[in-house]
């Protein structure tokens, strides 16, 4: 009995390496290491240009209804220096340019830090709306970017608001 639990486990630990190479090929080719050839560290660099912030970038695909359309005066917002522990506000105003009322779905902060509050009504085409974004410093420091994305029936169905802040330090006793 013992001897075929063993053979059991043997046979399924054979199939399972075997099935992990298979169609690959096996033999590694080795090569000096030439000054061009050196890898370098997947790093960002300290000095590069940041890029420049597209609302549209990684949207997600049109709602099946019917779509509309909005615009922000502005997609991001620079709160400037702070001290760790500030509990700060803006308000991002939008208006519907389409011809459908607009339906935001769903607003989320990339972190806990970052609070949007959105319309739970629809916005008639022509009016105006307003996001209020509250970001809280507690626990953070330095350099600090957060997004908002918006879902609605927008195309693309998905908006993504900035906000950023450098934050002082809190003084450690």
């Amino acid at each position: 009995m013992r001897f075929s639990f063993i053979t059991v486990i043997l046979a399924a630990l054979t199939l399972g390496f075997a099935s992990c190479n298979e169609g690959g090929n096996t033999a590694v080719e080795s090569k000096p290491i030439t000054g061009s050839d050196k890898a370098t560290p997947a790093m960002p660099a300290v000095n590069a240009k940041p890029q420049a912030f597209d609302p549209a970038k990684d949207a997600a695909q049109a709602p099946a209804g019917p779509t509309t359309s909005m615009v922000f005066d502005t997609y991001e917002h620079d709160f400037g220096t702070l001290d760790e522990g500030d509990a700060v506000t803006h308000v991002f105003s939008f208006t519907n340019t389409g011809s459908e009322p607009l339906l935001l779905e769903k607003c989320k902060g990339s972190c806990g830090c970052t609070v949007p509050q959105c319309p739970k009504t629809p916005i008639a085409p022509g009016a105006q709306g307003e996001i209020e974004v509250k970001f809280n410093s507690k626990g953070k420091k330095n350099n600090q970017t957060k997004t908002v994305t918006i879902n609605a029936n927008t195309d693309p169905a998905q908006t993504i608001l900035k906000i950023k802040a450098f934050v002082n330090p809190a003084e450690t006793k």
